[in-house]
């Protein structure tokens, strides 16, 4: 389902408070150390077992960057010794050797995303023996509608990169901008020319990528909204399929490169609502629809097929067309979803490195999904993705009476739809245009960890 898109700026600031993104649900601060290698293993075996078995995704982190970006809370390890990603380069081989012998070999490798970080710190010789080894050990989708994405710096890739990473088999391609105004990008310490940006866009086009996505943020240091227009009149004249822009969310006691950063220099909440509508606006203009969170694609991108045909899904990768898979997750801190267990591997490379060194699986925690995780994951997943909740849909597939069950939720939904946020009847509960840019408070209603003790705090949903 589509609806349109309805900007309140009265009542996006009064609704902008914390809450989960819903990657996952349980979300990633319920996983528990109780859940190790054995747990990781059996998962493996049931999701071998089920009758039609489903394709895997592979989701490979590379924690390196060359330098620090003051606005990220990525998990990332800064140098300049480019040796150390051959250390690492060993590492996932390694940790490949551990993991693919768990799935059957029927089972197709129909997505592979590399994630960081920066995956190009690894050279382009490194990463095509990466994705030879991985080649060698799963058997790999030959199908054209297979997605194979990388994560780039703009910074420290050239024309002949790009042509060896779609030697590879890369299709798609993700590019990091955040702002190209000069004032921000010292605020941030990332400084990038718009001519870097485009001579890789240029050369993805040149080497017939699928996809190329951009990312921008809004609320950083010093940002202005002619500034920003700017960056946003540049991308949207060389009409990249995708755009990703969040939210800066200033968590300094989290995220330690944060503190760099003047918090004096961050945007009001005014200004930030502001920058956002100015994106939702000059996007809208240009012919790109509103997926969902945060994410724009052109009208004739899978993604915005998939919101048509109600296909789209979302997991640790963000809005994808491939999340009915078992996600197989290698590298420090990456996560993965394999029948129904999440799991987590360790976020510090000492730990990863010395469970791999005892030929163990680095898996560091992770959890079980009982019925009721089960059942609200699916209905968070319909709403974040499709925007509505088929209750007779939910009844006839778990059995339940709908109306019992989530009676303290639907208590909750009921609130939101008095401001207008959703709408309930019968049969539906839906996300109405006032409420899409507002869809993770709707999702928090069905949300059974909210509210329990804990000292997790969240990114604002604004």
């Amino acid at each position: 389902m589509s609806v349109g898109l309805f900007f309140d700026p009265e009542l996006l600031a009064r609704y902008d408070r914390p809450g989960p993104r819903y990657t996952s649900y349980p979300t990633a601060p319920q996983f528990h150390d109780r859940f190790g290698p054995n747990q990781f293993k059996a998962a493996a075996k049931r999701s071998n077992e089920d009758p039609i078995p489903r394709d895997l995704s592979l989701y490979v982190h590379v924690p390196y960057c060359f330098s620090p970006c003051f606005y990220c809370g990525c998990n990332r390890v800064i140098t300049r010794d480019v040796s150390r990603a051959r250390d690492y380069l060993q590492s996932l081989k390694r940790e490949l050797d551990l993991v693919a012998p768990l799935f059957d070999t029927d089972r197709t490798l129909s997505q592979i995303h590399l994630g960081g970080g920066t995956p190009n710190f690894l050279r382009a010789d490194e990463l095509a023996e990466l994705m030879a080894a991985i080649d060698a050990r799963f058997s790999i989708s030959r199908k054209t509608d297979r997605d194979f994405s990388i994560e780039l710096d703009p910074r420290h890739v050239s024309s002949s990169d790009v042509e060896a990473l779609a030697f590879m088999g890369f299709n798609r391609v993700s590019l990091g901008v955040q702002d190209f105004d000069r004032e921000v990008q010292l605020a941030v310490n990332r400084l990038q020319t718009v001519e870097q940006t485009l001579e890789v866009i240029e050369a993805c086009r040149r080497v017939s990528m699928r996809s190329i996505n951009v990312d921008l943020i809004y609320g950083l240091p010093k940002q202005t909204e002619a500034g920003f227009q700017r960056t946003l009149d540049i991308i949207t004249e060389v009409r990249p399929d995708r755009l990703a822009v969040y939210s800066y969310a200033h968590l300094p006691q989290l995220f330690k490169p944060q503190r760099q950063i003047d918090a004096s220099q961050l945007p009001d909440p005014a200004t930030k609502l502001r920058l956002l509508e100015l994106a939702i606006d000059s996007l809208t203009k240009a012919g790109y629809r509103y997926i969902g969170m945060d994410h724009f694609a052109l009208p004739n991108d899978e993604l915005s097929l998939a919101l048509d045909a109600g296909t789209l899904q979302r997991n640790f990768m963000g809005y994808t067309t491939h999340a009915a898979t078992d996600l197989i997750g290698v590298g420090v801190s990456a996560i993965s979803h394999i029948a129904d267990t999440y799991s987590q591997n360790p976020r510090d490379l000492k730990t990863y490195e010395e469970a791999l060194g005892k030929h163990q699986l680095p898996v560091w925690r992770g959890m079980d999904l009982n019925f009721d995780d089960q059942l609200r994951a699916a209905v968070i997943q319909d709403l974040m993705c499709l925007g509505e909740i088929n209750i007779g849909k939910f009844e006839r597939q778990y059995e339940i009476n709908f109306e019992e069950y989530f009676a303290d939720a639907l208590r909750a939904v009921q609130s939101l739809c008095d401001e207008g946020l959703a709408e309930m009847d019968a049969g539906h509960i839906r996300v109405t245009a006032r409420g899409r840019l507002l869809v993770r408070l709707t999702a928090a209603c069905f949300d059974a960890y909210l509210g329990r003790a804990t000292t997790v705090q969240y990114s604002k949903v604004v």
